[in-house]
Order: C-alpha cells, then structure tokens, then sequence
C-alpha cells in the first residue's frame, strides 16, 4: 500500500506551496495597486492624518501602517496597503513558525501551504483593514505564549506581552485571544504554576500599556468605542438568519476544508481531555475564537460576524490539520482505495485554494470597470474600489470652473468622498461632511466631530461657501432630498452645476454650488431637490396591445420640473406632457413648495405599431428647473 504520508505530498499542496503562493502573492500585489480604496481603508488612512493613539471605532494601529505606507511611498491605494500586504503575505510564515517545533519540519510546511486554501486567510492583505495586523499579531501571541507555557522562558512571556499589546492596540475583539490565555492557565493543571512565575506578570504589564490608548479613550469620550462595538453594531434580537452561521461559514471556507477543521478541533479536545495540554491549548484558542461567533450569530451584527471575524479560530487548527488529513486517507484508503482517497484530498485542497482565487479575483474584477470598453457589463460589478480616480480628475475641473476663493470649503454628503479627496488632492484639505447615517452605521461620526469636519463645524465657519458634492448612486431619491435639506443650512444658496456618470451610471455624482451671505440675507433661495416620481401606468411586465400610454406624477420641492423624457431600449422616444392636474398627489405625498403643484401629472401616448412586438425596456428622464436629472420608472412592457 501507498505512504499515506506520501500520497499526500502528491497532490495540490506541493504547488500551492510553492506555485501558488508565489501566484496569490503576485495578485495581491497587483490589485493592490490596480484597485482605489473602498470607504474603511480610505478611513484609516485618514486617521492617520490625525494622529492619535485610539479613534472612535478602533484604536491607533490600522491607522499609523496606512500612515506610514504613505509616508514612505506617497499619496496612494498601493501605498496605504503595503504593510497589510506585507503581514497578509506573511501569514503561511508565521503558521509554518509556529508549528515547526510541535510537529516538524514538512508538516509546519504543509500547514503553511493549507492556509493558502482557506479563502478568506489567503485573500488577507489586499486591504487595509484591521483584520490583517489582529491575526499577525494574534498568531505571534499564540506563538510565544505556548512557548512560554512549554519551555518557561521569560523571554517567551516578554514576547507574548508584546504581541498581545500590539493586539489589543489593533482591535477590540483581540480580547478573544487573552480570552483564551487566561482559560488556558486556569482550567489546565499542568499551566497554573505560572500565575507564580514573574514571566506572567511581566507580560501582563507590558499588555496593561497596550490597552491604555483603548481605556483612556474611552473614559475621555463617554465610552464611544465600547458601546459601539458592544451594543450600538448588534441588534440583540433574536434574528433566525443567524442561525445560519455555520453553514454560511462551511460555504466561505469550502465545506471539504471545514469539515476537516471542526474534525481536527475535536480531536485536539480529545487529546486535551487524555492530559496533551499542548493541543488542549490549541484547541482553546480556536473554540474561544469560534464558539463566541457561533454563539452570538442570532443576536449580533451577522452581516459582518458570519463572514471574516471567526478566522482567527482556523488558524490554530491548521497547525494539526496535516495529521487529520493524513487519518481521512488512511481511513479512505481502508474503507475505498488509495486513488478514491488521494482524489478527495486533492479536491479538498484544490477547492480551497480555488476559493482563494474567486475571493482576489472578484474583488479585483472591479478594475474591469476602469477598461474601455468595458468587457462585462457595469451593472455585474461592484465599483465601491473603482471610479475615484475619473471622481476627482472631474472634480478638478469643477473647481477650475468655478475660481474658488483660498477660504472656500469643499463638503460631501459621506465621509468616504471626502477621505478619498484629501488623498487624491490634498491642496483641498479639510475636506468636510454631512453624513448622519453612514457615518454613525460605522461608528465613526464621533471621530469626525472632534475632528471638526462634520456638520457641526461646518455651521461654525462665519460665511462658507464652496462645492457641495452628493454620491447619488448611494442614495434614494427621499435619502438626497434629506441631504439636500441639510446642505441648504450650510449655504444661503445652492446651486446645481453638473453631474457625472460613471460605469454606465452605476456610479454617478451631483456637485453643486455653494454660496454664504448670511449677514445680508436680501431673499430667499430655493433648494436644489431631486425630483420624485411614480409610473401609475403600464406595470412593470405589462402585456399591451394597441397603443401604450405612459402615465404617472412627478413632484420637485426645489425649484421644480423642467421635463419629463421617456425612453425605451436606451433611446429617447419622447418627452411627456407635464402639468395634469394631481391634488391626489399633493396631499399624498404632502407637497408643500413645488412651484407646479398641484399640477404634477404627465402623459405620453405611444401609437401602436410604433414598437416592434417584444418585450421592451421603459423608463422616464427627468430634468429639473436646477438642470439636475433623475432617472425612475424602469419597467418591463410586452408589446403586441
């Protein structure tokens, strides 16, 4: 019979180990400097802007890598993730130093390449996110606290005090792995001496000045951080959908791979129970990591919970995962033969690590938007990572035009517009905001008000006046006219100039004009509102036959409509009559200053035979008084 031992460096590890992370490596690299950064990377570049040892969501860590990124190579995406790329990268490293002692030479190795094919560890460091230095400096707490425990070496105690001072600096939920020490000293006897050694109490300490930028924060700004991971972020309701969590997460890690995890966690507890402290301890840090997730999934914010956060469990058990891959083919091989059982671990790898490539590729399809043409359409890809470059080069030409002052502001609806400004042209800084709703979502409006860069501040300066931009492909139309409202108590008078669209609309941006006379206030001046509007007829996958009219209301709070154009098939076919009388609308939708009301109706009729017999596309264009356009109605017809 075959070495099972054999068999296994015969299938796809050997080239991940080698091919494939040479080849994860090079896609890392290469998105990271194809790609813009999506609103938290942007943010954290930001903070370090502001340098401080915490910040309202997190303390200073994420923030001082994307500084220092910058600070070496200069203003860009690329810049503001190198060190992240460089601790992602460094992942199957410190999974190989950390069993190398345990289980020797060619399983540390094989453990290092199966963490390639864990999707979302081999994926770690194309963004900069907190993510990266919380598991770099998780595994290096792991690393040298059970070198502590194993060997006694105060060195080792100095070393995990570090690391987890390091950690604690990065992100709240590092609490999981001191979580996991300190169960580890108290339920294992062979460990409790330690409490008596000064080794222990020297980590501690040097852990105690980790925490202090977490703790002084917070006791400085009324607790912000810990109620907003702790309570403000989670419903603590009970939601069914939770319940599905590890199915979710058998879904991100690839069911073969997970299966064999939660196989090789149960018998390291196994051999926890037989008095093996060593791999009891490995399996405390990965139950601690992974039941607090588990547990919590119907209660908590499992839109974020359920997808990243529990990988910091997986990465203790890859360190035993060779031997459990070795004992599911000597049992295959048993039960079936030698190829079947090969064959499943071959597909068990090379699903993960498939995986991995989805997870790069996907996110880096975003540059595809970028191309002309574009090889797929806009509408099958996500733009939140592309599109700021041709955002701010418009943005140049906006300020060209409008010869602002050196005391003009520039101010945004969302804190990520204004962040990705500041880096793309940071002759504009201070860059201001708006946002009420994403911003306290994220838990960071705390962090703009004492930066003074959110409304309050705005509201402060004597007469402000400059450029006024919305994200309209983030918002519903009742969500801008909200923002437009809370743009016209910053400015005696906005004005509409321009907007630009992008990715075939997918992206699209309205910039206005904004202008102060408050010590003079001659007149009034209406608010540039978006139009809403409804289609009351056909409904959406109507059959018609004969003519097609095309009716419905339109309503404008601003300065009101100009036109109402209907197209169909992406070609303009005519613009509706618009003035029909609509008290039922007024009172409705309880208009109270469009200058048309209640004369809010509009009709066009289409003759029949007009349009070829088919299923056709419709939707209305409507342009207002401002000059600033929405688009609504869209609607499937059959015509026959």
């Amino acid at each position: 019979m075959t070495d099972p031992a054999r068999t296994l460096s015969h299938t796809r590890l050997k080239t991940l180990l080698i091919g494939g992370f040479l080849g994860v490596l090079a896609l890392k690299f290469g998105f990271a400097y194809l790609l813009d950064l999506y609103s938290d990377e942007i943010f954290y570049w930001e903070a370090s802007t502001h340098p401080a040892i915490a910040y309202s969501d997190l303390p200073f860590m994420a923030a001082l890598l994307a500084g220092t990124g910058t600070a070496l190579v200069g203003n860009s995406a690329f810049a503001v993730r190198l060190f992240f790329l460089l601790m992602g990268t460094a992942i199957p490293l410190l999974v190989y130093w950390l069993a190398r002692p345990l289980t020797g030479r060619r399983q540390a190795i094989e453990a290092a390449g199966l963490s390639l094919c864990i999707p979302l560890c081999g994926f770690l460091g194309l963004l900069a996110v907190p993510d990266v230095p919380l598991l770099f400096f998780g595994l290096l707490f792991l690393g040298n606290f059970e070198r502590a425990v194993r060997v006694g070496s105060t060195r080792y105690w100095i070393m995990a005090g570090l690391a987890a001072a390091l950690g604690v600096s990065t992100h709240y939920r590092f609490a999981l792995y001191l979580l996991a020490g300190f169960l580890c000293l108290l339920i294992f006897p062979s460990l409790r001496k330690y409490w008596r050694t000064p080794g222990l109490w020297l980590a501690a300490a040097i852990l105690a000045l980790g925490l202090y930028p977490t703790v002084s924060f917070n006791l400085t700004y009324r607790l912000s951080g810990i109620d907003y991971h702790l309570l403000e972020r989670h419903p603590w309701t009970f939601q069914a959908e939770g319940l599905l969590h590890a199915l979710k997460q058998a879904v991100l890690v690839t069911p073969l791979l997970y299966g064999a995890l939660l196989w090789t966690l149960w018998h390291l507890l196994r051999a926890a129970r037989a008095g093996d402290t060593i791999r009891g301890l490995f399996a405390t840090f990965a139950l601690c990591n992974l039941g607090v997730y588990l547990v919590l999934a119907p209660w908590a914010d499992n839109t974020r919970t359920s997808i990243h956060w529990p990988l910091s469990g997986y990465l203790p058990l890859l360190v035993f995962l060779p031997e459990t891959l070795r004992e599911i083919h000597a049992w295959l091989s048993r039960r079936f033969n030698v190829r079947i059982a090969s064959r499943t671990l071959s597909t068990l790898v090379g699903m993960g690590f498939a995986g991995t490539l989805v997870a790069l590729v996907g996110v880096g399809s975003q540059y595809l938007q970028t191309l002309t043409p574009p090889p797929v359409s806009p509408t099958l890809l996500s733009n939140k990572m592309a599109g700021w470059q041709a955002f701010n080069r418009y943005l140049g030409s906006v300020i060209s035009s409008q010869h602002l002052d050196a005391n003009d502001i520039v101010v945004t609806d969302n804190y990520y517009t204004a962040a990705q400004i500041e880096l793309a042209r940071p002759e504009l800084r201070p860059v201001y905001n708006i946002d009420e709703d994403k911003a306290i979502r994220d838990g960071r409006a705390v962090q703009y008000e004492l930066w003074q860069l959110n409304g309050s501040a705005i509201q402060s300066l004597p007469a402000p006046s400059g450029i006024f931009i919305t994200e309209d492909s983030t918002l519903t139309v009742p969500d801008k006219i909200g923002v437009l409202q809370r743009a016209c108590m910053h400015f005696d008078r906005l004005v509409f100039l321009s907007q630009l669209s992008l990715f075939e609309g997918e992206k699209r941006f309205s910039f206005y004009r904004g202008d102060s006379a408050r010590e003079s206030r001659s007149e009034a001046h209406a608010c540039p509102m978006p139009s809403l509007g409804w289609v009351d007829q056909p409904a959406d996958g109507a059959r018609v036959e004969g003519d097609l009219p095309v009716s419905g209301w339109v309503i404008n709070e601003g300065l009101g409509v100009a036109e109402v154009e209907l197209w169909i098939d992406g070609k303009a076919y005519g613009v509706a009559q618009y003035g029909g009388e609509r008290p039922d609308v007024v009172d409705a939708m309880q208009v109270r200053s469009d200058p048309n009301a209640p004369n809010l109706g509009f009709n066009i009729q289409i003759p029949a035979g007009t349009m070829a017999s088919g299923k056709h596309r419709m939707h209305l264009k409507v342009t207002g008084i401002s000059g600033e356009t929405q688009v609504f109605g869209e609607r499937t017809v059959d015509v026959r």
